[in-house]
């Protein structure tokens, strides 16, 4: 962990516990009422909403396994293991250990590292895309009163999905046409910036490395298949972890939605996510957007807030650590290695590109 992404971190935390404690001041938190709260919960949903997200991980790993499909062939089921310890280095080591899963499906088939790394970023793209095109739809077609400020939100739904699409063709002719775009783009770019200018060709570059592993149609339909069901299922995770705190106001479109939003957001915040410092933030950027997201109390929203950092983010750790201990893997090691990695094949590609 770099030492300014430890201080931006302590700076971060530092501002919510100075806010917290202006809150308390002047809004005392129930502390008693907040414990109360998990006793009222439904265990059931929220027992329900952790099976989804687990779930989910199935159908990760299987897109991923597709993805490999034009390279190397390998059983569908074959990279749970990879994707369960990556989201654990995640959860335990922060945002810096996002490399892992990568790193840890190179090292099982036998591929290539920057050949994963790329299948990485495409991955990323189809979970973006995803999100995008199930928050704008629902934003569009939920009632009036479903969000605050619901004319800001469809402005947004609208604008979203006008990216989406844009987003989509974008990568269709990139595919096609990657290494002809690329070189374009880094003409024009040139005239203003070098330095900009190539690394907007090398990202060209690697989505198109990446994307080389659509070679159908039925191989892209599948993969949108793959990222959409696998969305669906941590959408509905957040639809049970709310709704075993939440009664009131949480029927079909509009609990849709909300937690669609609540969800987006959440992932918003995770980007910088640091080792434990980042579960506090988490808990905290959660907390703001459920109260007026469901009208609900600083208690009831905090509770909630705490169990969905549970349900959609920890809950795989213990999971992650008992099979590294199987597969004799030391998830900080594998961190540091996958990150030297990283840096490695960006200086190469710097280096090919000057």
């Amino acid at each position: 962990m770099k030492k300014s992404q430890w201080i931006l971190g302590l700076v971060v935390l530092a501002a919510l516990a100075g806010l917290f404690a202006y809150e308390q001041h002047v809004h005392p938190f129930n502390w008693k009422l907040f414990g109360e709260e998990f006793r009222k919960a439904s265990w059931t949903k929220v027992a329900i909403g952790a099976g989804c997200i687990y779930l989910a991980f199935v159908f990760r790993a299987v897109r991923w396994a597709w993805f490999l499909r034009p390279t190397k062939r390998v059983p569908l089921f074959s990279l749970v293991g990879t994707q369960v310890m990556g989201f654990t280095a995640v959860a335990l080591i922060g945002r810096v250990a996002d490399l892992v899963r990568p790193y840890l499906v190179a090292r099982k088939t036998g591929l290539s590292v920057g050949s994963q790394f790329a299948v990485y970023v495409v991955e990323r793209l189809f979970d973006g895309g995803s999100i995008a095109l199930l928050l704008c739809s629902a934003i569009l077609i939920s009632p009036a009163g479903t969000l605050p400020h619901q004319e800001i939100f469809n402005k947004f739904g609208k604008g979203g999905l006008a990216l989406t699409v844009a987003g989509a063709l974008f990568l269709v002719a990139v595919r096609m046409a990657g290494e002809a775009i690329a070189s374009f783009s880094e003409r024009v770019l040139g005239l203003f910036s070098k330095a900009l200018a190539r690394a907007t060709a090398d990202k060209i570059r690697s989505f198109h490395r990446g994307l080389d592993t659509l070679r159908t149609p039925t191989d892209f339909f599948v993969a949108v298949s793959l990222s959409l069901s696998m969305w669906c299922l941590i959408t509905f995770a957040y639809v049970e972890g709310t709704g075993a705190f939440i009664t009131t106001g949480q029927g079909g479109t509009q609990a849709l939605t909300r937690c669609l939003a609540l969800m987006a957001g959440g992932g918003a915040a995770s980007i910088f996510q640091l080792p434990v410092l980042g579960w506090f933030t988490q808990i905290a950027a959660l907390e703001v957007m459920l109260r007026p997201l469901f009208g609900i109390d600083p208690e009831v929203a905090m509770a909630c807030a705490t169990t969905l950092l549970l349900i959609t983010f920890l809950g795989i750790a213990p999971v992650g650590l008992v099979w590294a201990q199987f597969d004799h893997i030391n998830l900080r090691k594998v961190t540091l290695e996958s990150e030297h990695a990283g840096e490695d094949l960006a200086a190469e590609a710097t280096e090919s590109s000057t």
